[in-house]
């Protein structure tokens, strides 16, 4: 009796607070069954004011975002609260990236709502699909640090599915994405001659040099100054050749920045913060960039806290329409962490062993050199692709690329596997176009992660390889294995189709190729 007059209290509450915030229970319920994680979405539409009413799914979605952007902010603030309870240096590195990326967060929902940002469809499910990505990274970082479960913000788990419900309303069809015509407001002529001129320094609003030649001799100073630049168009900053040994960050404020350097192992940032010194993954990178529209060129980012130290970042990058051209990328386990938004890269080299192109970005790598190298437990993963949403418009595409070992695993090769990806998420999805493969590739291709887990829910691609590793007779015999043989299956995975290349990359004038 007591039972029933409990789930009579209940369900009176749950009608009273729907027909407050204006929508009954049974159009709470006919909308939310729409969503993969219908329970959040019930509880919150029946416990919020009215945003206004649903007719038809555009309306749903607007509520959806705002819905998902006000409990972002809630647990943002619980986040911050959480700081006093931090005991030791490991709890407060985990709580500090989660407080940074919760801001992200709500920074890219508010861009996918505002009506001034003229977002696309794909624009948003790109932001979304970071927005989730960002979440996912807080809750990684309290992991692999060991810290206590009383610390991690308890509201993360709803505000995932919130952003999840979005993600799936909003839904992109595969494909030629529909962008807005013309290029992004940051590209202009200008920035063509910039990636093409012999002399950056000609080109350069400030100039770097450790012998005092240029304006300042650190890059972080360089990058304050920028900070307080005047317009948001772009800014060149011209690194001199030079070692510089410095942690640099381009926050979500700096956009347009271009890093220009004297070139591959000329011009070398360098650091050594890894997992085994006590930084979370997300925290290790030597240069952090998550302003949007970031261009490097001519750099080599190098971490060299070595493979002992697990986890160690030369590169992050959750810049959006972001492109790297003539770079290297130097470390051991997760040298390149390709986090999120649209990114491409170009004649690079990526030196790694384990997982060491890894993350949840939109992102293809084309004319690239991948080198391996020799790994302290025999073992290598070039990729470690981390999609956690099927909805998510994510992956790794590495097309017309070379892999081959390291000068230093030449002559150990035959006692090493490497192999091309695992599964680090459970929609991990990477693809291999037209890549030359050397024999250090394993027969069977691809690693799992762990048992089972997710062998059936990635995507894992292969078209056209060529090499002595390309062979495919002995693969692994996974669900979510392709050996693609559709050209237009293939095409997908494209510069054209897959970043939208062409509505924003000939405006830097980066060389590319859009199709196959």
């Amino acid at each position: 009796m007591a039972l029933r007059l409990l789930l009579t209290l209940v369900s009176v509450s749950l009608f009273l607070s729907s027909a407050i915030a204006g929508y009954t229970p049974a159009e709470i319920k006919s909308w939310c069954s729409q969503t993969p994680h219908p329970q959040p979405c019930e509880y919150f539409l029946s416990h919020n004011p009215k945003y206004g009413p649903i007719k038809q799914k555009s309306d749903f979605l607007k509520v959806s975002l705002q819905l998902a952007l006000e409990r972002s902010m809630n647990a943002h603030s619980n986040t911050f609260t959480l700081g006093s309870k931090c005991r030791n240096e490991r709890e407060k590195a985990a709580w500090a990236d989660c407080l940074e990326l919760y801001e992200y967060t709500i920074l890219r929902l508010n861009e996918t709502i505002d009506p001034s940002s003229k977002c696309t469809q794909v624009d948003a499910q790109t932001w979304l699909s970071t927005a989730l990505t960002n979440l996912e990274t807080c809750q990684t970082g309290f992991m692999e640090l060991g810290v206590a479960d009383y610390i991690l913000p308890l509201m993360s788990n709803n505000v995932s599915m919130l952003i999840s419900n979005t993600l799936a309303i909003n839904k992109v069809s595969y494909g030629p994405p529909s962008y807005k015509e013309g290029f992004p407001t940051w590209v202009s002529p200008h920035d063509r001659k910039l990636l093409q001129s012999p002399s950056p320094a000609s080109q350069a609003n400030i100039v770097v040099a450790q012998d005092g030649s240029g304006n300042y001799k650190t890059i972080n100073e360089a990058v304050s100054a920028a900070s307080k630049r005047s317009g948001s168009g772009r800014y060149v900053i011209y690194v001199k050749a030079g070692t510089y040994r410095e942690n640099v960050q381009i926050g979500t404020k700096l956009k347009n920045i271009m890093l220009v350097g004297d070139g591959i192992g000329k011009t070398i940032i360098t650091g050594s913060k890894s997992v085994g010194g006590g930084s979370t993954t997300f925290n290790s990178a030597t240069v952090a960039v998550v302003g949007d529209g970031f261009i490097g060129r001519g750099i080599t980012f190098r971490n060299t806290a070595g493979a002992a130290n697990h986890q160690a970042v030369a590169l992050r990058s959750g810049s959006d329409l972001s492109v790297f051209y003539q770079c290297s990328f130097e470390g051991y386990q997760d040298t390149l962490y390709v986090h999120s938004e649209r990114q491409f890269y170009r004649e690079c080299d990526i030196y790694g062993t384990v997982d060491f192109i890894f993350g949840n970005a939109a992102v293809v790598f084309q004319n690239c050199n991948i080198y391996a190298r020799n790994p302290p437990n025999k073992t290598n993963t070039v990729t470690a692709q981390g999609r956690t949403d099927p909805n998510q418009n994510t992956g790794i595409s590495i097309h017309n690329c070379r892999v081959t070992a390291a000068s230093d695993l030449k002559p150990v090769q035959s006692s090493v596997k490497t192999y091309l990806g695992r599964p680090w998420k459970q929609y991990s999805r990477t693809v291999f176009l037209k890549t030359y493969l050397d024999s250090l590739i394993d027969p069977a291709g691809w690693m799992p992660w762990s048992g089972n887990f997710a062998l059936s829910t990635l995507y894992y691609g292969e078209y056209m390889n060529t090499g002595p590793g390309s062979s495919t007779a002995n693969r692994v015999k996974w669900g979510g294995y392709h050996v693609i043989t559709s050209a237009t299956e293939a095409s997908k995975f494209t510069v054209g189709n897959f970043i939208a290349g062409n509505s924003w990359l000939p405006a830097t004038n980066v060389p590319f190729t859009s199709g196959l």
